[in-house]
Order: structure tokens, then C-alpha cells, then sequence
């Protein structure tokens, strides 16, 4: 008896029709997939982004209450040891941002020092429609 299988003549293999019909199934799946993967790397980069600024943010305002003014750059807050690094935006693959002086009180009255606040250089539009550059 020569056949592999009982009830099946010749060679064991597969026919061109089974082989697309696979091929077919996979190419369906991977269609399904990719874009679900693509979101999922914008969450975790957005997810970045935010934690960044908020420990940027955060270390700007104990800088301002033990020297009573802001830092003039991330770098003073590196210097100072507020941060261990400047970090890298998600979005850019850059150790820059943007810095924004502090705007004056209600009597006036500008604080000193020139990073109150920091935004991201990025000129792309968020999943919740807001660019970047202004969360």
C-alpha cells in the first residue's frame, strides 16, 4: 500500500486550493490585527507623553518652592536633581521641549525664572483630537 492516508491516492500534500484558502485566511487576520496594534503603540506613546510632562511639570513646581522662582531650562532641573534626565518625547525621538514662561498674577506681577511649563514640540493631532503640542 503506497498512499499515506486510507482513501487517498498518490502524493501527500497539499493542493493550490487548500494553500490559498490559507493564505487567504491569514492575509484576513493580519488586515484585522495591524491597525488594532498601530492604536495600541499611539496609546502607549500618548501614555509616555503625559507621564513625562506631568514629572516635568511636577519637578518645575518643587523647584519653584525651594528657590522661589522657576527654572530657566529642563537642564537646571537636571543640574538641580530634580530629574535624573531630560526625557525624550515619544513623538519627536527628541530631548527637546517646548518651555513656557509663567504668566503674570492677578496683581501684575511676573515670577521669576523661565519654565513654568512645558509642551511638546510634536505638530501631530492626539487620539482625543487635541494636538500634542497642547496637552
Amino acid at each position: 500500500m503506497n498512499s499515506l492516508l486510507p482513501g487517498r491516492r498518490g502524493h501527500g500534500g497539499f493542493t493550490l486550493v487548500e494553500l490559498l484558502i490559507v493564505m487567504s485566511v491569514i492575509g484576513i487576520l493580519a488586515a484585522i490585527s495591524v491597525p488594532s496594534y498601530t492604536r495600541s503603540l499611539i496609546k502607549a506613546r500618548e501614555a509616555v507623553l503625559m507621564e513625562d510632562l506631568y514629572q516635568m511639570r511636577r519637578a518645575a513646581d518643587a523647584f519653584y518652592a525651594d528657590n522661589a522662582r522657576y527654572p530657566d531650562s529642563l537642564e537646571d532641573l537636571v543640574s538641580s536633581k530634580y530629574l535624573r534626565g531630560v526625557p525624550k518625547d515619544p513623538f519627536t525621538n527628541e530631548n527637546e521641549w517646548e518651555c513656557q514662561p509663567p504668566e503674570p498674577s492677578e496683581d501684575g506681577e511676573l515670577a521669576e525664572g523661565g519654565c513654568y511649563d512645558f509642551r511638546s514640540l510634536s505638530d501631530l493631532i492626539g487620539l482625543n483630537g487635541i494636538p500634542y503640542n497642547e496637552w
